[in-house]
């Protein structure tokens, strides 16, 4: 076999048209996409760490959020685009666009010489970053039928958990060693490799057919989403939750939004069919993944803030405090794979809702009862539910579309939960700086809370006044995660259908629950 195959149009022919791949083939796909994916996690959590010696160097510290947040910009408006994209003219050519444009950010931020192009870099990293795991995503539900696609979703989970725990002490460790320019260059050679391996063994033949972009719409969505996700970052900072800037983003990049569903509903080959988010199963995905990425930023946020303000931990404690998250969710999602094919998706997505409402409710022990033993069991439970449930959502999506709108499908539930993160930056932002503004007295501020050398030239009583605020303020926001959970798990209990198109409840005569 050389790897070459039929990409089919229509979802009830696939499995007929689905040749085997040789083995060599199969393997060569299958490291590509794992390499890549561990770039793309890798940069995500590995650049932290650098950033105090890149500050040193460079200066312009007024421009240190600005390197993490063009990067989430760019990469979150991108990935509805490059869904689009791979449907029309093929995965292959896109994502190895994705990469080159990846790995020409990397090199340039490993070269940059000021802050303000470091940024300027960053943003083209992430400009490339947005397409690579929505597309190789697509690529394995693509190739493979879904007894091999659960257990190979499993495996993308793990890689990914894996690079999220391990950037860090990457990053540390490079930076000290080598030169923080390290943690950027070192992606160039792995994502070579990458686009070799893809390039070299994959092989579509797309049927002829004129197609149009919808330049239109497209441009209208990155800019509106721009907007609002510039928007929710300045609501995020928490001074600035009512300022002109975050309101007037925020609503700027709604009426952005509802002007880019007007313009989709008149396109030829719109960037997001709008009969396809209409359609039960894709409105419960993409709407609960909204959800559960509101809970999880605030799971994955806040904790370490906790165990540093108000337990005195160090930024290691509280870095291993989330390191349970990343790991539950890998072994979790290993584990869906064999849930789905043998009880079905809405058995798996009911034990993650299940187990993410636990970890809510864990939550409301942590500020209560002062022991780390609760944060880092909630940040299990949740990665737990994070693993059953993502992975059935992906995996449903992807087998209830046809080829045709399997890219952008694909695409929407990533999009769906980085959108919930960027709206929890915002709401649990604000819900902390409001409560804290309602308990610390005046010009005494929770951060000296943070700094180890300030903590220490703290009083105690003025120690245990702003610990107490701090975490009454942690309080209520883990009780917004548990509100935002709770609402995830009616509208799945609800709305997740009990059979789905193409999964193993109608294939294998699984019991419905009927």
């Amino acid at each position: 076999m050389d790897g070459t195959r039929e990409i089919p149009r229509q979802r009830g022919s696939e499995q007929a048209q689905r040749p085997p791949l040789g083995r060599g083939t199969t393997i060569a796909i299958v490291s590509g996409v794992l390499a890549a994916t561990f770039l793309a996690a890798l940069d995500a959590t590995v650049v932290g760490t650098a950033m105090p010696t890149i500050v040193g160097q460079l200066g312009g510290l007024a421009l240190y959020p600005w390197v993490f947040s063009a990067y989430l910009l760019t990469s979150t408006t991108t990935i509805p685009l490059y869904g689009r994209l791979a449907d029309l003219y093929g995965r292959k050519r896109v994502l190895l666009v994705a990469m080159g444009l990846f790995l020409a950010g990397s090199l340039l931020c490993g070269l940059a010489q000021s802050m303000p192009q470091l940024v300027l870099f960053r943003a083209l990293q992430g400009l490339g970053a947005g397409g690579i795991l929505p597309v190789t995503l697509t690529i394995l539900g693509d190739l493979f039928p879904i007894e091999q696609r659960a257990r190979l979703q499993g495996l993308t989970s793990a890689v990914w958990g894996a690079s999220a725990v391990a950037g860090p002490t990457v990053g540390g460790f490079l930076t000290d060693t080598l030169s923080w320019r390290w943690v950027f260059t070192v992606n160039v050679p792995f994502g070579l490799v990458a686009i070799a391996l893809i390039g070299l063994a994959l092989r579509e033949q797309l049927a002829p057919k004129r197609r149009t972009i919808d330049y239109a719409g497209a441009a209208t969505l990155t800019l509106g989403l721009t907007v609002l996700l510039t928007g929710l970052l300045a609501a995020g900072e928490g001074s600035a939750v009512l300022s002109p800037r975050s309101l007037g983003g925020i609503a700027l990049g709604i009426g952005i939004l509802a002007f880019f569903g007007w313009i989709e509903r008149r396109a030829a080959e719109p960037v997001i069919p709008l009969d396809l988010v209409r359609r039960r199963l894709v409105a419960v995905v993409t709407l609960g993944s909204v959800l559960i990425g509101a809970g999880m930023f605030g799971v994955t946020s806040y904790l370490p803030l906790y165990v540093q303000g108000v337990l005195g931990g160090t930024a290691s404690t509280a870095g291993m405090t989330v390191m349970p998250f990343a790991v539950a969710w890998s072994v979790a999602s290993t584990v869906s794979g064999r849930v789905i094919l043998r009880f079905g998706f809405r058995s798996s997505v009911l034990a993650g809702m299940a187990a993410m409402l636990a970890a809510g409710l864990a939550l409301q022990l942590v500020p209560r009862l002062e022991r780390l033993a609760w944060a880092v069991t909630a940040a299990a439970l949740f990665g737990t539910g994070m693993g059953f449930s993502a992975t059935a959502f992906l995996i449903a999506v992807q087998n209830a579309v046809s080829w045709a709108e399997r890219g952008i499908a694909t695409a929407l539930v990533g999009f769906s939960r980085s959108i919930g993160g960027a709206v929890g930056v915002a709401a649990l932002g604000a819900v902390l700086a409001a409560q804290l503004r309602a308990t610390t007295s005046a010009g005494v501020s929770p951060d000296r809370l943070l700094d180890p050398a300030l903590r220490s030239t703290l009083d105690p009583a003025t120690l245990a006044a702003l610990r107490g605020s701090l975490a009454g303020a942690l309080g209520a926001v883990y009780l917004a995660v548990l509100l935002v959970v709770i609402a995830a798990v009616v509208l799945v209990a609800l709305g997740f259908p009990r059979q789905v198109a193409g999964g193993p409840e109608r294939a294998r005569g699984v019991p419905t629950g009927r």
